[in-house]
């Protein structure tokens, strides 16, 4: 399920303007395990300046949920368009998937 963040975006394909009129910058953020349920969302799209990298997602993803979700992200691993990400100062296109990957256990 996709739940828009606050301002109404919809759609990945969404180009909006920042208030000094460069393009911003629209992740679809995706939400597996222990992120999911701190999130109560499978996914969402999330605006964030141009420019913006990793660990300004990871930032702004932390002051939307501030209650379950930073402990979660202090551990998660994260995908960029189904690569792993080691160097969260990657900037991100507008259109970028983001997966955010939690330690998992197994066997």
């Amino acid at each position: 399920m996709t739940v828009p963040p606050p301002g109404g975006v919809s759609s990945p394909d969404h180009v909006a303007r920042s208030e000094t009129g460069r393009h911003a910058t629209t992740v679809l953020v995706r939400y597996f395990a222990a992120a999911r349920a701190a999130t109560s969302v499978d996914e969402e799209l999330v605006q964030l300046p141009a420019g913006a990298t990793v660990a300004d997602a990871v930032t702004a993803l932390r002051e939307r949920y501030p209650e379950g979700l930073p402990r979660i992200l202090d551990a998660a691993s994260y995908l960029l368009d189904g690569v792993a990400v080691r160097d969260d100062s990657a900037r991100l296109s507008d259109g970028t998937q983001m997966d955010v990957l939690p330690p998992f256990a197994g066997g």
